[in-house]
């Protein structure tokens, strides 16, 4: 394991996923927030010493290029919110990614979160995950949190493509949570458009 420190189709890839997600899937509670938001969060003086980390998505006739998948960490700071919690980000990255023939876009990513513990991110109550939609790089969010046993499936609101003819490589947002455990190394799950299949990508994910 390597870790380095659009259409109607597309919509019917993304209800066939719903339509077979397991008995008893539970949907978390999800909020768009700032960057500031967070930071401050598990913060008091609202700045945080970030780990980053990337992991590539296998080879696929659906791209070329290096489309990854980010990691980053951080732990709540003393006496803030988060005191004794390690946020875990994830952010998937095809701004490097080219299309070929059959077109491999990233639906989601599935994580063994364990234990979420939730926080009030932004002021408006407890939440189970964020999104940082301003203040940070990104222009795709979730749709859906969805745990299913110890995993999550984070759905994006839209796939994430690689760069066709003059459209560039997509990149989502940043999105994580907070954990009472600690980063080791692991992998993602992450499914693709157009028979591209569910892939595993190196990550860092909380302790088990």
């Amino acid at each position: 394991m390597h870790i380095f420190s659009k259409s109607v189709l597309l919509a019917s890839a993304i209800l066939a996923l719903a339509m077979f997600a397991p008995a008893g899937a539970a949907p978390l509670t999800v909020v768009n927030v700032d960057s500031s938001d967070v930071t401050c969060t598990f913060d008091l003086s609202c700045a945080v010493t970030v780990t980053d980390t990337f992991g590539p998505y296998p080879p696929s006739s659906g791209y070329s290029g290096h489309p990854k998948l980010w990691t980053r960490t951080f732990v709540g700071g003393a006496g803030s919110q988060a005191d004794g919690l390690t946020a875990f980000e994830y952010q998937a990255d095809f701004t490097h990614a080219h299309a070929q023939t059959d077109i491999n876009c990233a639906i989601d990513v599935t994580v063994r979160t364990g234990p979420i513990t939730q926080l009030n991110y932004d002021g408006s109550g407890n939440a189970d995950v964020y999104v940082i939609t301003t203040g940070a790089l990104g222009t795709i969010g979730l749709s859906s949190a969805v745990r299913s046993g110890a995993h999550v499936t984070f759905t994006f609101t839209t796939p994430i493509c690689p760069k066709n003819g003059t459209a560039p490589g997509q990149l989502s947002f940043y999105f994580g949570f907070a954990s009472p455990n600690s980063p080791v190394k692991g992998h993602a799950q992450s499914s693709l458009t157009f028979g591209g299949g569910t892939v595993n990508v190196p990550a860092r994910v909380p302790a088990h």
